[in-house]
């Protein structure tokens, strides 16, 4: 098969789909793998990099669609301005990409995948089961992004994050209060304790009061209406309006002596749940701050601008967005990881494509296939 690997066209994006050591690997397997001149430089891979892997270097965006059977992405395809083509219209009809598409939230994507007849795979809608962990780009690049969070924190927060002892006298360590203790919240965990931080976190899930705790963290509960809080794949489930009235009472109690928030919470396919009130950021010590890693769905605080920075009443608040790709050698061997393990789930000793919709992953990640929707 022939990997197109094609060079990141959204604005501010460093990452690559596949890095020159998984390059390597895929060509051992009797693949054949095109990269778009200067696909890896903003991650810090060269060309040459991926010449010596053996990979073929293609000039061009429209000839490496053009030629690949199997297209991966970092982003969804998005029109191509230089070209004046939409990438989907760029791609061989009957070829696979692999990317995050998010079907529900680009239902007009989806219709132009199916009328070139592209066999499309979302990396978000990857199925969490156990023999899937090694496939879950969703997950790898929380990791970074609730890295990079505590980072940001650190750097905006006028205070040292760990307790010191000095001749000036002892400084007392800050305060970190982490909301979701999903991938992202649970990596912010363990980098803020690394730091030396005391930390506290809450998540609407009390199955993950041991992992949370484990780390090093203090869970913080409250007693909440509804029971069953989390769906039959781990995520936290949309509260009731009086589970959701007692867990902003309780945030509000405890918000108010942080020195720093990290607001991780979502809920897939829907806006991030609204968690950090104006009247709570008013009631937090000035000099604090709030990194809020929903921005892009909505944001979990009232004052969140996604991509911007806002000060309200001394606290400041980073909504960034793409956080990844701030960190984008290792975000982008990561996600290769994540991607040549599906890929060769796809494709037989041979060389030839297989796609075998008895598999679980093949078949929940597929969202269009041979001109129409795989999704019922």
């Amino acid at each position: 098969m022939k990997i197109g690997v094609p060079k990141e066209i959204m604005p501010g994006e460093r990452r690559v789909a596949l890095v020159p050591d998984a390059v390597s690997g895929l060509v051992k397997a009797k693949n054949e793998v095109l990269v778009e001149t200067g696909a890896g430089a903003a991650a810090y891979f060269t060309d040459a990099d991926y010449q010596k892997a053996g990979a073929r270097i293609i000039p061009d965006a429209a000839a490496l669609y053009g030629e690949a059977d199997i297209v991966v992405k970092i982003h969804k395809p998005v029109e191509n301005t230089a070209l004046g083509k939409h990438e989907v219209d760029l791609m061989r009809e009957g070829a696979v990409l692999i990317t995050f598409l998010q079907p529900a939230m680009n239902p007009d994507l989806v219709q132009r995948l199916i009328a070139r007849k592209i066999s499309g795979f979302s990396l978000d809608a990857l199925p969490r089961i156990t023999r899937a962990q090694a496939m879950d780009a969703l997950s790898s690049q929380a990791t970074v992004a609730g890295y990079k969070a505590v980072l940001i924190a650190a750097g905006a927060i006028g205070k040292f994050f760990p307790m010191l002892t000095t001749a000036a006298g002892t400084i007392a360590p800050a305060r970190v209060f982490v909301l979701g203790a999903g991938v992202a919240g649970l990596q912010a965990i363990a980098t803020a304790r690394r730091l030396g931080a005391v930390v506290f976190a809450y998540d609407v899930r009390p199955a993950v009061k041991e992992q949370v705790e484990s780390l090093g963290a203090k869970f913080l509960m409250v007693e909440l209406a509804d029971k069953d809080t989390q769906d039959k794949g781990g995520y936290a489930k949309e509260l009731s309006e009086e589970s959701h009235k007692r867990e902003m009472e309780f945030l509000a109690r405890n918000i108010t002596g942080m020195d720093v928030v990290i607001a991780t919470a979502a809920i897939p396919g829907k806006r991030a749940p609204l968690l950090i009130t104006r009247a709570m950021v008013a009631a937090m010590k000035p000099g604090s701050v709030i990194v809020d890693l929903a921005a892009e769905t909505g944001g979990n605080c009232e004052l969140t601008q996604a991509g911007r920075e806002v000060v309200a009443n001394g606290v400041t608040i980073f909504g960034p967005v793409n956080l990844p790709s701030a960190m984008p050698t290792h975000a982008s061997q990561m996600f290769s990881k994540n991607i040549t393990n599906l890929v060769m789930l796809m494709v037989a000793k041979d060389g030839k494509l297989a796609l075998n919709f008895n598999d679980e992953i093949i078949k929940g990640t597929c969202v269009t296939h041979e001109g129409r929707s795989m999704r019922g």
